[in-house]
């Protein structure tokens, strides 16, 4: 029935971008004002023709599972699909996803059903804009079993990825799963003659983007067991076995794995010239269409930041930013490297009364707010003259209620309460 099925794996718990991740799918997690994580690799696909797509869940997946069904919708004459597969109990399953290539194993029965020529199996949260048929086009004229995107990273980032040596055809020799700092990987240095590669440095290693294009038959093959994880134990067996080739990308790739990449990763967007761009018209990014009114900004400066719509902005000063959907800010308030999710909502008017006379902040920033290289997730009510980041103490990482701090970043969790006059 169609050529390629697409797999988007939803993740597991995404434990290191807690407390981003405490109520929601990795995948979930809001990104540049207004879009999901998970809408980067489905929009890839969309782009490249490929409608045939499955998005495996299984932890915090609610949200995930709202925004799907609310944005992917194809018509009829297409026969393309965005469809969740939710880990379930079978006759033959009764336990939960164990890892990458268990959660694909388990679905195998609903997979066989489209009679796919190659399986293409992607990250839901990495950013990333890849042109995949050019990647399908590399498997299918290399003859491979399986082919790995890859991409050049530098010694630190490549301890927390999986790092492969490859020969002068690209074809994959050894792969080595998350090396930390410490171990002498040397031999895995990035040849000179290696085709594909751009700016090739003695300190690059190709790093394994977790994007990898199988054979449906060899798929089959190398799940014929109880392995778990592609990146720790199939594709390493699979390199001893069959011919497993790398496809070398030499574009933007983040791996938005920690607060800290997830930070940084928002705040590039508002450079001058973003090394991703949103702003592509001719392969754009999809998410759900809100119908919201466009932002209005009273009386405010804004410099090198992001205004998603829906958002009243009065009398404030923003520099380097992302202002996410339905954000208020009152009089006075400034924020500097801030990262600001927005809301899932308007509060009524009564709703506003209500907050006056329990005398609880409203959705949004109140007024006289100081905010500097923080987070703040959905639907958080910051009352008036908050601080928050702003004084040059040594701050530890931790839970601290109503706030966390990791990575030295204060993230302000989705929902979060900061009474007027809070100091963080």
């Amino acid at each position: 029935m169609t050529e390629v099925l697409s797999i988007v794996l939803g993740g597991g718990k995404g434990t290191r971008l807690f407390p981003l991740t405490q109520a929601r799918a990795k995948p979930a997690v809001p990104f540049g004002g207004k879009y999901r994580l998970v809408d980067i690799p489905i929009s890839n696909c969309i782009n490249a023709g490929l409608r045939h797509i499955y998005i495996l869940t299984q932890f915090n997946s609610a949200s995930l599972h709202l925004h799907l069904a609310q944005t992917y919708v194809f018509d009829t004459f297409t026969s393309g699909f965005a469809e969740i597969l939710a880990a379930e109990q079978t006759f033959e399953h009764s336990g939960w996803y164990e890892g990458t290539a268990d959660a694909v194993r388990k679905n195998f029965p609903h997979f066989r059903t489209q009679s796919p020529s190659y399986y293409l199996i992607l990250s839901g949260d990495q950013l990333y804009r890849m042109d995949l048929q050019e990647l399908l086009k590399k498997h299918k004229e290399s003859g491979a079993a399986i082919t790995v995107a890859c991409t050049g990273v530098n010694r630190e980032n490549a301890s927390q990825l999986g790092i492969l040596k490859v020969d002068k055809n690209n074809r994959v020799t050894e792969f080595l799963e998350k090396p930390g700092p410490v171990k002498d990987i040397g031999d895995f240095k990035i040849p000179a003659e290696l085709q594909g590669i751009s700016n090739s440095r003695e300190d690059t290693f190709l790093a394994s983007m977790g994007i990898y294009v199988f054979n449906a038959k060899n798929m089959e093959d190398c799940l014929a067991n109880e392995l778990t994880d592609f990146g720790k134990e199939i594709i390493p067996q699979a390199i001893h076995k069959v011919k497993v080739n790398a496809y070398v990308f030499n574009g933007y790739w983040e791996d938005i794995g920690t607060i800290r990449n997830f930070y940084e990763a928002n705040l590039e967007l508002t450079s001058l010239r973003p090394r991703f761009d949103f702003y592509d018209e001719s392969k754009p990014i999809y998410t759900h269409i809100r119908n919201l009114p466009p932002s209005k900004m009273n009386f405010s400066n804004m410099s090198q930041s992001i205004a998603a719509e829906g958002c009243i902005i009065t009398n404030a000063s923003i520099t380097n930013s992302i202002v996410g959907v339905r954000t208020i800010i009152e009089s006075g308030s400034s924020l500097n490297g801030v990262v600001c999710m927005g809301a899932d909502y308007y509060e009524t008017e009564q709703q506003r009364q209500q907050n006056a006379e329990a005398r609880l902040p409203n959705v949004g920033i109140g007024k006289g707010v100081i905010v500097k290289g923080a987070i703040i997730d959905k639907n958080a009510c910051i009352g008036d003259g908050c601080r928050i980041g702003v004084d040059n103490i040594n701050r530890t990482d931790g839970n601290y209620g109503h706030y966390h701090i990791v990575d030295g970043i204060v993230v302000i969790p989705k929902n979060a309460v900061l009474y007027p006059g809070t100091m963080i």
